[in-house]
């Protein structure tokens, strides 16, 4: 490659979101005509509610559709400041709160802001893949903290203790977790905010983003409201999960105002404020009536059980049943060194593209969030075609 189109070190060393990659081969084999029933991308398959959509058709005839402050709208910061103090006991000043263009934009933010060469920042795996991806473009390493069905996906203060350095400046929490579907109770969060308060230089980036999508009468809990962690955490919050709202593009974060000031500045000269749109219609989202959520949240759990219970009936396949969001990872590396409808099975890309292939079914592999021995099937989607696509496993597995 030429010195005219050579990249620089950190974004070469950035991989492809591997979620997006394989949803985007599922929907090109959809469109060659192929029956493919995606299980990759983590998009609620509801619409948007109502009241959430007039909401932004009324700024549109408003004509509210101009810029808005960098950090987003005032009232739009309030009312997240609002639901904070109502559902995690948070309290805030709208000036510790941003609004950006997807969870996901606020966490790239705050690692941007806060990490530099020579940080280590720490991550459980299974672990949402673009966490490391981040941390490289900071210049930052990755250290990262293995967990198994054994332990329910879940790190130990031990481990963290252990794995805490002079050079640690950043845990990544995500409790309910993409991909495991976790939830950290109190007694663990406080535990582990315990191993954190004997390292004053270390922050939270808690991602809490399936807040809202926990099961069988688990309570998600915020490790920022454990003691002592309410200034040392940032907690990373959207639209997206809860509401349906994934192509409006619209999170947010809080904590110290100093760290959410320079987010500010580095989101001022990237992408500015988030679209004026999406914030009305996540105003609409917050300060309106919630029963679309339990809806949502009800089916999704329904679909949690029967996918799961189904994978577990599967003869080789075991699956841990996740308590939040709406995945499920079963292991699957009993299958592994085997050869499989004329396909040798050596890990879980393998599998994957086997699925594909062969089930016409696609699958993450658990490769892409540092875990081979696991697929990810995301259960957001019809209760029809998880029988169908669970059918179709079973028919393919020998």
């Amino acid at each position: 490659m030429s010195r005219i189109t050579s990249l620089s070190r950190r974004i070469a060393s950035i991989s492809e979101s591997m979620t997006i990659a394989i949803s985007s081969r599922a929907k090109a084999l959809k469109a060659e005509g192929a029956d493919i029933i995606d299980f990759g991308l983590g998009e609620p398959d509801f619409d948007t509610p109502q009241h959430i959509k007039l909401a932004a058709i009324e700024a549109i005839n408003q004509g509210c559709t101009k810029y808005t402050p960098a950090a987003g709208t005032p009232q739009l910061r309030q009312a997240v400041a609002e639901k904070f103090k109502k559902d995690n006991g948070l309290k805030y000043d709208p000036a510790q709160i941003f609004l950006s263009c997807g969870a996901k934009h606020s966490l790239f933010n705050i690692i941007l802001a806060c990490c530099e060469e020579g940080d280590e920042v720490i991550i459980p795996t299974p672990y949402w893949l673009s966490y490391p991806e981040m941390v490289k473009a900071a210049g930052a390493e990755c250290v990262f903290l293995p967990t198994s069905e054994e332990n329910q996906f879940k790190i130990s203060p031990d481990q963290l203790a252990n794995a805490l350095t002079p050079r640690s400046r950043m845990l990544i929490m995500n409790s309910p977790s993409n991909p495991t579907g976790s939830v950290y109770n109190a007694s663990e969060l406080a535990a582990l905010a315990a191993v954190v308060a004997d390292h004053p230089a270390v922050l939270v980036l808690s991602d809490e983003i399936y807040e809202a999508l926990v099961y069988d009468g688990v309570k998600h809990v915020s490790i920022a409201s454990m003691p002592g962690m309410f200034e040392r955490t940032v907690v990373v919050n959207g639209f997206s999960k809860a509401y349906a709202m994934t192509g409006w593009r619209l999170g947010y974060a809080a904590g110290h105002a100093e760290i959410i000031k320079a987010a500010i500045r580095l989101q001022s000269h990237a992408t500015s404020g988030p679209c004026t749109i999406s914030q009305a219609a996540g105003l609409a989202a917050l300060t309106g009536d919630q029963t679309c959520v339990e809806e949502m949240r009800a089916e999704f759990d329904r679909r949690r059980r029967y996918i799961v219970e189904g994978l577990n009936a599967i003869n080789g396949i075991t699956c841990v049943e996740p308590k939040g969001a709406f995945y499920a990872l079963p292991n699957v590396s009993s299958f592994y060194g085997r050869e499989i409808k004329g396909r040798k099975v050596s890990g879980s890309m393998d599998f994957a593209q086997l699925c594909l292939e062969k089930a016409k079914i696609a699958v993450v592999p658990g490769c892409a969030f540092g875990d081979d021995s696991v697929i990810r099937l995301s259960y957001a989607t019809s209760l029809d075609n998880i029988r169908r696509g669970l059918a179709r496993l079973a028919d393919m597995l020998p």
